[in-house]
């Protein structure tokens, strides 16, 4: 049987082990010493990251949760292919919308004369427009499901669709913040539209997915897994607000118990 696997008998075998424990072992010492030391090169790349994803995320859920909120409640013909086509939107590649709006911004394309391509702004529109059918889906469900419980006797006041919709929204304004708060998250861990729009340019639009990618195939493990450390920091965070919110929501409304399983007032 063969040795070449078993690191007692073989000592090359062995040495690469150790090796290759000690590079993982030093790139960690590394990526802690950039986080508490705040690289500059690591700040920027986190903060141009929070700042193109909190565009993205305003631009698709101003217009996203408004379209799904209406979509809840309107009634029309062809209503069953709109919620399809939608649904299919939510597992729209990444890529593919990468290479539309690449199609859209490029010189030859219809916004050509913008002159956005390989910049923030690209990359904001790009992930704008991935993330949008994810709120307008979220905050459709969630209207809808209002509107079974309310819609009727809003109906018998005299409440048209838009007056339904607007009221049914506000009622379920905190279900909206926390589809507000996975539209973020879903944006700020895309990376293949803005790198396809973007191009990656290092200190100009470079963001963490993107640099995490770069590094890895560079052999930069320790900026890399500092970048992945702050993602995934972010992503827990995200998490973390989003059941306090729940929380809170049921604290409000009555219907959450504390540890002793008595009713909070």
């Amino acid at each position: 049987m063969s040795t070449d696997y078993d690191t007692s008998k073989n000592p090359t075998r062995r040495c690469r082990v150790f090796c290759a424990m000690s590079d993982l072992s030093l790139s960690l010492q590394t990526a802690g010493h950039l986080l508490w030391s705040m690289d500059p090169v690591l700040a920027s790349i986190v903060g141009r990251s929070l700042w193109v994803s909190a565009c993205a995320t305003v631009l698709a859920c101003a217009l996203g949760l408004a379209l799904g909120a209406w979509l809840g409640v309107a009634r029309f013909r062809g209503r069953d292919v709109v919620l399809t086509v939608l649904n299919t939107f939510l597992a729209l590649p990444s890529v593919v919308v990468g290479l539309v709006v690449y199609l859209l911004l490029s010189r030859s394309g219809p916004l050509g004369h913008l002159g956005w391509l390989f910049s923030i702004k690209a990359m904001i529109l790009a992930q704008a427009v991935l993330v949008l059918p994810v709120a307008m889906a979220l905050a459709r469900q969630q209207v809808e499901d209002a509107e079974r419980s309310h819609g009727e006797q809003l109906r018998s006041l005299g409440a048209g669709t838009l007056w339904r919709s607007l009221l049914l929204a506000w009622d379920a304004r905190f279900a909206l913040l926390t589809v507000c708060i996975a539209v973020f998250g879903r944006a700020i861990s895309e990376v293949g539209a803005v790198m396809m729009v973007g191009g990656n340019i290092d200190g100009f639009t470079r963001v963490m997915t993107t640099a995490i990618a770069l590094e890895t195939s560079k052999g930069d493990l320790p900026l890399a897994l500092a970048l992945g450390a702050v993602l995934l920091g972010v992503v827990l965070w995200l998490n973390a607000l989003i059941a306090a919110l729940r929380l809170w929501r049921m604290k409000l409304e009555g219907g959450w118990q504390g540890p002793s399983g008595v009713m909070s007032t």
